[in-house]
Formats: structure tokens, C-alpha cells, sequence
């Protein structure tokens, strides 16, 4: 073949190939889009006719017939769970709508929730950062939810909060922070804890949540004759916001605040774009007390604090924990309204 043909036919391979392609993704992805539509469908029929006249008898031969026709899909179990698809999500339109983005195990994976909150949080997350099926099962298993701040509110807020068309920043902070992936020996500093989380930077970066991207470490600022350090700073897309953490050994400090409350009026002046909202803080500690964060009212100054852990401890450990941590917190939300009221 002459040379002057290699680029032309090179050329027209990648565009027919491309074509081939996308053609490819839009087939599967309106055969997913179909497959979640009927099996929406059949729940609902599950749902007003079967279950509503008949119950689980007429049900149990169901799922023999129509898995002796069309296979193991249409079990017993399968034909629950499409039942419960449609009593979670009975909305035609927003199946729909998130169809278009989800695949069907998604949805399975949404079904094992009882939880409508939790299950609109991990809806909300997963399609804003398209998770795969996998990684919602880590975040799932992690109990994302049950760390995040917006699962320490009152139900009602949590609900606002997942309608707001811009994000608050409490569906994508968390308390604690498991740094178990960090290699640290007794008796570290500060600087060994910022070194190694520099040297995990992208398992850090997964920690941290969807759209954190790293800017800078011991960032120098100058304010009237003296130099101050931010120990690590992150830009989050959706939030359209500078993140500052700030890293500290032992537990939470009053005094932490006007150190941190300092460098966000830094940012604010010297480093927020025209585009941007306010700079927020994290500050990490291995301990605080929340009565004493409480008390601090730390949110109108856009100061998270929360703990790190370098060990995960047992799974009903933790459960436990943040169970108790999330009764404490509405508990005193509660208290505070009762006594505006």
C-alpha cells in the first residue's frame, strides 16, 4: 500500500470504529433502560394486583412458571424484589431519569436498603459521581451514610438537603474518616501524619468522597509580618469551593477554631475565584468531644471537625459508634429548637 494512503485509511478506520462504538453503548444502554422499565412494570403489577388479591401463594406460581420460560430472573425472589423496586420508587418519571444512568444491579443494591434516606443519599451520590455497582457496594459496606454529616441531622433537613439543586457540603463531608491505609507507627507527629497521607494520596482522595482534587501541601501565607502553613489544601467541582484540612494529633481544641477561621478569610480574599463560594475547613483530630464542638457552633464558619481513625474496628463496632454519635447529635439539635421555640 502507498504511503500517502496509510493516514487517510488510518483516519477512516478510527471514525468507523468510533461510530461502531457509541452505537454499541446506545444499544446496551437502552436495553439496560428496558430491562429496569419492565422490571419496574412487573413490580407494580406484583404490587397493586397480585399482593393486593391474591398474596405470596399466587406469587410462589408465578415465579415456577415464568422461571421454567424465561429463566432464573423470574425466581420468587427476583419477583420480590421488583416488587419492592416499585414501592420504593414508584414514580414512573424518575425511574425513568435515572435509568439513563443506573443499570439494573444498582438498583438491586438500592432495594437492600430499608432506609428511605439512606436510600435517596446513595441514589444522589451515585449518579452525581457515577459509581459503578462495585464501588457503591465499598461505599455501602464503609457505612458512607452513617459518616456523612447530613445523616446527623433531623430527617426533614436531610430531605431539603437532597433536593437542593447545589450541593451542600453535608452530603459529601464525613465523621470519622477511616485512614486505615496509612502505614504509621506509634508516636507519629503531624508531619509524619500529612507525609503519609501524601504518600496515599489517591486512597486518601477516594476517602475524602467524590470530586476532591488536590492543590497543595504546607501551602505558605503571609498575613501582616508573620507566615502560616495550611497543611493541605483541595478544590471540590460541585461545590465549587476551597477545602482546607487542617491535621492535628490528640483531641479537638477550642483554639483550633480562630487559627483555622483565619486562614479561611485568607482564602476568601487572596484565593476565591469570582465563580466560587466560601472556603471550607476540615479539621482532623484522632479524638473530640461533640458536646464541645457542639457548643462551638462551628457550621456559619464553614469549620467541619471530625475524627480520623487509623484502625477500622469491627463492623458492628462501628455501627454502633456512629449510631450513637447520630442519636446524640439529633438529640441536641432537638434540644436547641425546643428552646428557640
Amino acid at each position: 500500500m502507498n504511503k500517502s494512503n496509510i493516514q487517510p485509511v488510518d483516519t477512516l478506520y478510527q471514525e468507523i470504529r468510533l461510530c461502531i462504538e457509541q452505537a454499541k453503548n446506545q444499544v446496551v444502554a437502552q436495553v439496560n433502560q428496558s430491562l429496569v422499565l419492565t422490571y419496574w412494570q412487573i413490580g407494580r403489577m406484583i404490587q397493586t394486583e397480585v399482593s393486593a388479591q391474591y398474596g405470596d401463594a399466587v406469587l410462589g406460581q408465578l415465579a415456577t412458571r415464568l422461571t421454567l420460560e424465561y429463566g432464573n430472573g423470574f425466581s420468587y425472589s427476583s419477583l420480590t424484589r421488583m416488587a419492592k423496586f416499585f414501592a420504593y420508587l414508584p414514580e414512573r418519571e424518575i425511574v425513568v431519569t435515572l435509568s439513563q444512568q443506573l443499570s439494573w444491579s444498582h438498583f438491586v443494591e438500592f432495594i437492600k436498603l430499608d432506609d428511605a434516606l439512606k436510600r435517596a443519599f446513595y441514589i444522589e451520590l451515585c449518579t452525581e459521581a457515577r459509581w459503578s455497582v462495585r464501588v457503591l457496594r465499598e461505599r455501602v459496606s464503609g457505612m458512607l451514610y452513617e459518616r456523612t454529616a447530613i445523616a446527623k441531622q433531623p430527617d426533614e433537613l436531610i430531605r431539603q438537603e437532597l433536593a437542593q439543586v447545589q450541593p451542600s457540603p453535608s452530603l459529601f463531608l464525613k465523621d470519622p474518616y477511616l485512614l486505615d491505609f496509612l502505614d504509621l507507627k506509634d508516636n507519629f507527629t503531624e508531619k509524619d501524619l500529612e507525609n503519609a497521607i501524601l504518600a496515599e494520596l489517591e486512597r486518601f482522595i477516594l476517602e475524602l468522597g467524590s470530586d476532591f482534587a488536590f492543590l497543595s501541601r504546607q501551602k505558605r501565607i503571609q498575613i501582616g509580618g508573620n507566615d502560616y502553613y495550611i497543611d493541605l489544601l483541595f478544590y471540590h467541582r460541585k461545590l465549587r469551593r476551597l477545602v482546607l484540612i487542617e491535621l492535628k494529633l490528640g483531641e479537638f481544641k477550642a483554639e483550633y477554631q480562630g487559627q483555622v477561621a483565619l486562614y479561611l478569610k485568607w482564602l476568601a480574599k487572596y484565593e476565591q475565584q469570582a465563580d466560587e463560594l466560601p472556603p471550607i475547613a476540615i479539621i482532623l483530630c484522632s479524638d473530640k468531644d461533640n458536646e464541645v464542638v457542639e457548643l462551638m457552633d462551628l457550621a456559619p464558619d464553614n469549620i467541619h471537625v471530625a475524627e480520623y481513625w487509623l484502625k477500622l474496628p469491627p463492623k458492628a463496632v462501628l455501627q454502633a459508634k456512629l449510631h450513637k454519635a447520630m442519636i446524640e447529635a439529633k438529640a441536641r439539635l432537638a434540644c436547641r429548637e425546643n428552646a428557640g421555640s
